[in-house]
């Protein structure tokens, strides 16, 4: 896997400042087993490992009911990420994609997202399958998995 710093032919980068318009307060970290982007799996899978996510006071008190769920979205910041792409050439085959038709973590606000199997939850430490990010990766927000307070959209006309 090339460096994270590395462009691929025909992929392209724009000048960006460092962002300023946004405080995200980062609620836990996230614990799995792989240490470098090479390592991680593509997209998380259900039958991956065990990881935890460890949620720092004071929100414990905000995991209340989230037991009820089998399953959870995660959303966490890709600290390591470039933020500069516009256009991705994810299959380092010529093929160029804009960022936002790609899942790749390259993004403007890396923010990534996993729907996660919930293992185990206890005080401050949830055990899950399914994660696809580095150890260490700091946590965004955790939402349940869509249920009667979330309906789904309405269907689109002609569908």
């Amino acid at each position: 896997m090339p460096d994270q710093q590395t462009i691929r032919d025909g992929e392209q980068s724009v000048e960006t400042d460092h962002p300023t318009d946004a405080a995200l307060r980062f609620i836990g970290r996230i614990n799995t087993p792989w240490r470098r982007r090479a390592d991680c799996p593509r997209q998380g899978r259900p039958d991956g490992p065990e990881c935890t996510i460890e949620i720092f006071e004071p929100w414990g008190p905000a995991l209340r009911g989230l037991e009820r769920y089998d399953r959870i979205e995660v959303l966490y910041w890709l600290h390591h990420s470039r933020r500069d792409l516009v256009l991705q050439n994810p299959a380092h085959d010529g093929q160029l994609f804009g960022t936002f038709a790609l899942r790749s973590p390259v993004r403007p606000n890396p923010i990534g997202t996993a729907m996660v199997s919930l293992v185990a939850l206890q005080g401050l430490l949830l055990t899950v399958r399914g994660l696809d990010c580095l150890d260490g990766t700091p946590l965004v927000d955790i939402k349940p998995d869509r249920c009667a307070f979330s309906p789904k959209a309405p269907p689109k006309p002609g569908s």
